[in-house]
C-alpha cells in the first residue's frame, strides 16, 4: 500500500484478494459461540447491479459486519431466484436456452457483488435453477401430498394469454399483466394448491411474537390473512340452500337480495335461459378483476329470475349475478343489505331494489339512507321479535335462531385463500407428480427425485417445451406401474423464495433438506429486503417454516426475528428505472471513486428505512471524507513511546478529545445496534474527525489522545467502509480489522472537569457559567449572582427565589 495517497482501486482489489484467500467469511456452527444469521433478500440474477441492490446488501453487510465485531459467530450467506418469467422471456427473445442466460448473469452478478466487498459466506452459495436445490422443494412437496396440505382441484385464475400462464391477485394491475400489459381472462383449469388456510390462525397468532418487525408490515399482513367473527347462514332453494358468510348477521332482517359471482352455478344455469345473462357472464369471465378495485368500480348486475327464501321471514329473495362478487371467496354468495352496506346500496340504488333499515342510530332515530347507507352499528330495529337489541345480542340471537332451524351458525372466517402454486410456463421446478388415468395424482417417490428439468431446449412461441416433449413426460405410476404422464406444470418461484433462508445453513448437505445445522443458525436474525414483499414472500416464507416445523426439520415458529425494510433510491424524485432513464450505473461509481464510497453515500444519504434521493455531489462528498480521513491518519504525529492514556495525567484539550471520543463511541454503538441509523452514526464519526484535525499539541499525550480517536473513528465505520478501515487499522495498530472488536466505551472518559451552566433572570437567558462539574448548588447560586450581567438584571429589583438545577441552570426570579 502506498501510505501517502488513498487509491481505492489498488487498496480495495488487493484487500478483497487477501479475504478470499483467508477465506475470511466462511461461518461454522459452534455451540460456544452467540451466534448471528444476517440476511438480505436474494437477487434475480438479471445480469446487472442496480443502486438498490447496492443500498440493500450493503445495510444487510452493515449490521452482519457489526455484529461480527461485537464477538458474535457470524452467518451472511448469498444465493440466487433463479427461475422465472424475466429469463424465460429474454431467452425466447435472444434465442438462448434460460439456463445458459442464468448462469451467465449469476457469474456477473457475482462479480459485482464481491468488488463491493460483502463478507459472504460464499462456500454455501445456492441457485434455485438447480437440481441439487429444487430437488428438496420437491421432496417436501411430496410430504405435504401425504399430509393432505397439497391437493389439485378446478379453479378460477387470472390466466395472461401472452404470457402462457396464471398471475396472482396481486399480479393483475388495471384488469392487465404486470409484465406485459396483455388484458388478462378469468379461466377455470386445474391447478396445485397448499392449504395455507390450515394455518391462518397460528399465522395470525404468532404477528404477535414478531416484536421487532415494522407495525406497518404486521399490520398489512394481518389485513391480508383478515381474521373476522360471523355467521353461516343458508338460504332454502328449491331442494337446497345457497350458503353466504356474514360479519352482519344482525342486519339478517334487512336483505333484500342475494348476489352471486358470475362463475357461480346458480349464475350459469340461469345464463342458459337469458340470452342477457349469459352475455353479461361471458363479458366478466373474460376479465380479471382485481381485488382492491372491487369497492371503488362501477356496480353492475343482471337478475337470474331465481328466488331464494329468506331462513327467518320465509320471504322471496331475488338472486341477482354482480360484478363485485368473487367465486374464490367464501361461497361466491353474498346476501346484500343495502340499508348497510355501501356496496348493496349503490347496487340496489341503480336497479331500484328495496333498502330497508334494520339498524337504528345510538339514539333509536331513523337515519336518512337516500344519500349512503348507513353502516354503523346500533339497535335492532323493523326485526320482528330482535327489535331494540344492541349489535352484540343482536348477532348471539339471530344466530341462534338459525341455528335453530338448521340454516345458520356462528363461525370464524378468514380472508386468506389457500396458496396457489402451478404455473404453466417452463423455466420453473418440475412439480413431482404423476398423473395417472387409475391412480390420478401421485407424487413421484424419493428415490427418482429430483426430477429435472430439461435444459436443453428449444422454444416455439412462449409455450412450456416440456409440454410436447415425450420422454420428458412420459413415465409410469409410482403407485401402480402403468403408463401415465408427468405434471408439466411447474412450481410458482415464491415456493423457492419461501424456505431459501433455511436451505443456506445445510446447502452442502446432500441427504437431508436440512441438516444439523439447521436449528444452531435459525431463526434469521436479521433480514433486511424491500417493504413490496411485505405480505406475499414473507406471509409465505412464515407458512413455510410451520410446514418445516412440523416436518420435524427444525424447532422454531417464525423464520425471521428482526425485519428491516429499506426505502427506494430515487433520482429527481423518481424511483431510477431504465423506463425513464433515470438510472445510475453503480459500476461506473465504483471504478471512480472505489466500493467504499460507493457504500458510504448508501448508508448517509438517508435512514434506511426511507427513501434515498440520489445526489452526484453527495457521492463526492462522501469520498473527500474518505480522503480526508487518510490523510488525518497519514499526517498524524508519532511517537515512539507508548502511552495508555487512561493512566496519565491530560490536559483539558487533551480530555475534550478523549471525551469527543468516547461520546461518539456510545452514539455510534446505539445508531448501529438499538436504532439502525446509519445515517447519523456517519454524521457522528464525522464530527469527531472535525474535532482531530482542530486538535493541537505535539507532546506524546496528543498524540496518544489522536491516535485513541482515530483509531475508534476507523472501527467504527469499519462495518461501512470495511476496504480502508483495514488499510487504516493497520496503519495505526499493525494488526488487521477483520477480527478486531467494536470500541468499547470507556465510561470514566465522559466526566467532565467543568460544565456549563445557564443562568436566566425571570426566565430569560443572561449569563453562562464554566463551574466545577462537582460545584455543589451554594457555590453555583453564588458565581451566578457574582456575574456582572447577572447583577445588572437583578439591579433595583428584590431577589424573589433562586432556583438552582445541577449540571443545567440557575433561574433567578426578582421584582
Amino acid at each position: 500500500m502506498n501510505s501517502t495517497e488513498y487509491h481505492p482501486e489498488i487498496l480495495e482489489t488487493d484487500i478483497q484478494a487477501s479475504w478470499v484467500k483467508q477465506n475470511a467469511f466462511a461461518a461454522v456452527a459452534d455451540d460456544t459461540r452467540d451466534k448471528f444469521y444476517c440476511l438480505a433478500m436474494f437477487p434475480y440474477p438479471s445480469g446487472k447491479l442496480h443502486m438498490g441492490h447496492v443500498r440493500n446488501y450493503t445495510i444487510a453487510d452493515v449490521i452482519a459486519r457489526y455484529q461480527r465485531m461485537l464477538g458474535k459467530n457470524v452467518l451472511q450467506p448469498m444465493g440466487w431466484d433463479a427461475f422465472g418469467l424475466p429469463a424465460e422471456n429474454a431467452a425466447i427473445k435472444n434465442n438462448v436456452a434460460p439456463a445458459a442466460w442464468t448462469l451467465d448473469n449469476i457469474a456477473e452478478m457475482k462479480r459485482q457483488l464481491s468488488r463491493l466487498g460483502f463478507a459472504y459466506d460464499w462456500d454455501r452459495e445456492l441457485s434455485t435453477c438447480t437440481p441439487d436445490y429444487y430437488r428438496w422443494e420437491q421432496w417436501f412437496f411430496t410430504r405435504l401430498m401425504k399430509r393432505n396440505l397439497a391437493y389439485k382441484k378446478e379453479s378460477e385464475v387470472n390466466w395472461c394469454e401472452t404470457d402462457q400462464t396464471v398471475l396472482a391477485n396481486e399480479q393483475v394491475v388495471d384488469g392487465k399483466c404486470w409484465r406485459c400489459d396483455t388484458p388478462v381472462e378469468r379461466r377455470a383449469i386445474n391447478q396445485w394448491f397448499i392449504k395455507i388456510t390450515d394455518y391462518a390462525q397460528e399465522l395470525l397468532d404468532d404477528l404477535d411474537t414478531l416484536e421487532d418487525w415494522p407495525e406497518q408490515v404486521v399490520a398489512m399482513q394481518r389485513n391480508w390473512i383478515g381474521r373476522s367473527e360471523g355467521a353461516n347462514v343458508r338460504f332454502p332453494f328449491e331442494q337446497g340452500n345457497i350458503e353466504v358468510y356474514t360479519t352482519r348477521p344482525d342486519t339478517l332482517m334487512g336483505v333484500t337480495y342475494l348476489a352471486v359471482a358470475p362463475q357461480h352455478p346458480l349464475a350459469r344455469r340461469a345464463a342458459a335461459a337469458s340470452p342477457e345473462l349469459d352475455a353479461f357472464i361471458q363479458e366478466l369471465t373474460q376479465t380479471a378483476v382485481a381485488e382492491a378495485d372491487l369497492a371503488t368500480m362501477e356496480k353492475r348486475g343482471v337478475d337470474t329470475g331465481l328466488r331464494a327464501t329468506h331462513p327467518l321471514t320465509g320471504d322471496d329473495v331475488p338472486i341477482w349475478v354482480a360484478n363485485f362478487v368473487l367465486m374464490s371467496y367464501g361461497s361466491g354468495a353474498v346476501m346484500s343489505v343495502p340499508g348497510h352496506d355501501q356496496r348493496d346500496w349503490e347496487f340496489a340504488s341503480k336497479y331500484g331494489l328495496p333498502i330497508v333499515q334494520v339498524v337504528a342510530s345510538q339514539s333509536g332515530d331513523l337515519v336518512d339512507l337516500s344519500e349512503s347507507a348507513y353502516a354503523e352499528k346500533g339497535p335492532l330495529m323493523n326485526s320482528g321479535t330482535f327489535d331494540g337489541l344492541d349489535f352484540e345480542d343482536g348477532f348471539n340471537a339471530i344466530v341462534e335462531a338459525l341455528h335453530d332451524k338448521g340454516l345458520g351458525e356462528k363461525t370464524v372466517n378468514f380472508r386468506l385463500r389457500d396458496w396457489g402454486v402451478s404455473r404453466q410456463r417452463y423455466w420453473g421446478a418440475p412439480i413431482p407428480v404423476v398423473n395417472c388415468a387409475a391412480c390420478g395424482p401421485v407424487p413421484v417417490s424419493d428415490e427418482q427425485l429430483p426430477v429435472i428439468l430439461p435444459t436443453e431446449v428449444a422454444f416455439d412461441g412462449v409455450a412450456s417445451p416440456i409440454k410436447s416433449m415425450t420422454d420428458f413426460t412420459q413415465t409410469d405410476c409410482p403407485n401402480c406401474g402403468r403408463p401415465a404422464e408427468r405434471e408439466t406444470d411447474t412450481f410458482d418461484t415464491f415456493m423457492e423464495s419461501s424456505w431459501y433462508y433455511a436451505r443456506y445453513t445445510s446447502s452442502a448437505d446432500t441427504t437431508a433438506m436440512l441438516g444439523k445445522e439447521a436449528n444452531y443458525w435459525l431463526e434469521v436474525d436479521q433480514y433486511v429486503g424491500g417493504i413490496e414483499h411485505a405480505i406475499l414472500h414473507l406471509l409465505y416464507a412464515r407458512f413455510f417454516h410451520k410446514l418445516m416445523r412440523d416436518e420435524g426439520l427444525i424447532n422454531s415458529s417464525e423464520p425471521f426475528k428482526r425485519l428491516l425494510t429499506q426505502g427506494m433510491v430515487l433520482k429527481d424524485g423518481a424511483k431510477m428505472s431504465k423506463s425513464k432513464g433515470n438510472t445510475v450505473d453503480p459500476q461506473a461509481l465504483i471504478d471512480r471513486f472505489g466500493a467504499d464510497t460507493v457504500r458510504l453515500f448508501s448508508m448517509f444519504a438517508a435512514p434506511p428505512e426511507q427513501s434515498l434521493e440520489w445526489s452526484d455531489a453527495g457521492v463526492e462528498g462522501s469520498h473527500r471524507f474518505l480522503k480526508r480521513l487518510w490523510r488525518l491518519v497519514q499526517d498524524r504525529q508519532k511517537h515512539a513511546a507508548s502511552i495508555d492514556v487512561r493512566e496519565v495525567d491530560l490536559n483539558k484539550a487533551q480530555k475534550d478529545l478523549r471525551r469527543k471520543t468516547h461520546e461518539t463511541i456510545a452514539k455510534v454503538s446505539d445508531d448501529f445496534g438499538r436504532r439502525q441509523t446509519f445515517n447519523t452514526a456517519v454524521a457522528a464519526v464525522m464530527e469527531l474527525c472535525n474535532e482531530i484535525s482542530r486538535h493541537d499539541g505535539d507532546a506524546p499525550e496528543d498524540a496518544a489522545v489522536v491516535d485513541e480517536a482515530l483509531t475508534a473513528a476507523v472501527l467504527l465505520l469499519a462495518p461501512i467502509v470495511p476496504h480502508i478501515s483495514e488499510a487504516l487499522y493497520v496503519e495505526l495498530t499493525g494488526s488487521s480489522s477483520l477480527d478486531a472488536s467494536w470500541p468499547v466505551l470507556d465510561e470514566s472518559a465522559l466526566k467532565r472537569d467543568e460544565i456549563e451552566v445557564v443562568v436566566q433572570v425571570n426566565g430569560k437567558v443572561r449569563a453562562k457559567l464554566s463551574v466545577a462539574a462537582q460545584a455543589d448548588k451554594h457555590s453555583i447560586e453564588r458565581a451566578a449572582m457574582e456575574h456582572e450581567n447577572v447583577k445588572r438584571f437583578v439591579e433595583g429589583l428584590t431577589v424573589r427565589k433562586v432556583i438552582v438545577v445541577p449540571g443545567k441552570l440557575v433561574n433567578v426570579v426578582a421584582n
